[in-house]
């Protein structure tokens, strides 16, 4: 894999850019209800801490077998610290929590406002002027996830609050994120970039649930385990080597754009696995999405 952090990379449209952004957009569409079937099981930030540790071990594993060295130089240290909060520790401990208030599906609309927040971030900071095309699709993609999410009897209900104010910050600090790794980009290989950011995001994660949650892991069912490998291997290995590996191909608010197919993978995979609503009007709205997204990644 190639370097994700060179300083003549273009802001523009590279096909092996959209081709890891589809992989992200999978890996973490089918994450969704994923996730909120293991906090049936597991509590939150022992879940997300715990298996994202594990993910980076295995990055460092693997970076270690292709030869990469796993060393940071001094200079360094302040952009991967600061980007591993943004885009892993808020993301993780935020998302995770709204999901014990939220449904998979609403917390997925919430969590995907997070294009909006990157392109008008990213105009000022990175000087990506939206493009009329990347506008349209933009407000097109929000269109058709709000049209799904109405669909599902979407009502911001004093109940749902909390879990609707941490999905609402997880979202703006991944935009936050997402603009500071394009505008400071970290001078290592994907996979050991990756590694790193992911094991320092989730390790303060992990240790906080281990100390105060109480886990009973003979109370993890056959399914629940597999789901664990998915989530640790697919989620955090795959799917976050990809985003930054496509983030480094592509503008920022293209990339920021083109996870709203995430939420529509969650949609889908949630109605199927967990019996959340989907109805013809809602499948619509899943296709209007897509095509929104595609429109703006032209």
């Amino acid at each position: 894999m190639l370097d994700s952090t060179r300083r003549d990379a273009r802001p523009r449209i590279a096909p092996a850019g959209l081709m890891f952004l589809a992989i992200t957009s999978i890996g973490w569409g089918f994450n969704w209800p994923v996730t909120k079937f293991l906090l049936s099981e597991l509590p939150p930030l022992t879940l997300r801490g715990v298996t994202g540790v594990l993910g980076a071990v295995l990055l460092a594993a693997l970076a270690l077998i292709r030869r990469q060295s796993l060393k940071v130089g001094p200079g360094i240290w302040p952009r991967l610290l600061t980007a591993a909060v943004l885009n892993v520790t808020g993301w993780m401990v935020l998302m995770g929590l709204a999901l014990l208030w939220l449904p998979a599906s609403e917390a997925a609309l919430i969590a995907y406002t997070m294009p909006v927040w990157a392109s008008l971030i990213a105009w000022p900071v990175l000087g990506e002027r939206p493009t009329v095309l990347r506008t349209l699709g933009l407000v097109m993609a929000f269109v058709g996830l709000a049209s799904i999410m109405g669909g599902n009897g979407f009502a911001a209900s004093v109940e749902k609050l909390p879990g609707i104010i941490m999905a609402l910050g997880g979202a703006l600090g991944f935009a936050v994120g997402t603009v500071f790794s394009k505008k400071y980009p970290i001078h290592l290989p994907p996979i050991t970039a990756a590694a790193w950011q992911i094991g320092i995001g989730c390790l303060p994660i992990s240790i906080i649930g281990l100390l105060v949650e109480t886990t009973h892991l003979s109370l993890v069912t056959p399914v629940g385990w597999w789901l664990l490998v998915y989530s640790t291997v697919v989620q955090f290995c795959i799917a976050y080597v990809s985003w930054f590996a496509a983030l480094a191909r592509l503008p920022a608010s293209v990339a920021a754009i083109g996870t709203m197919a995430v939420p529509v993978i969650g949609v889908v995979a949630s109605a199927l696995a967990l019996g959340e609503p989907l109805g013809p009007g809602q499948i619509a709205a899943l296709i209007f999405t897509l095509a929104a997204v595609v429109l703006a990644t032209r």
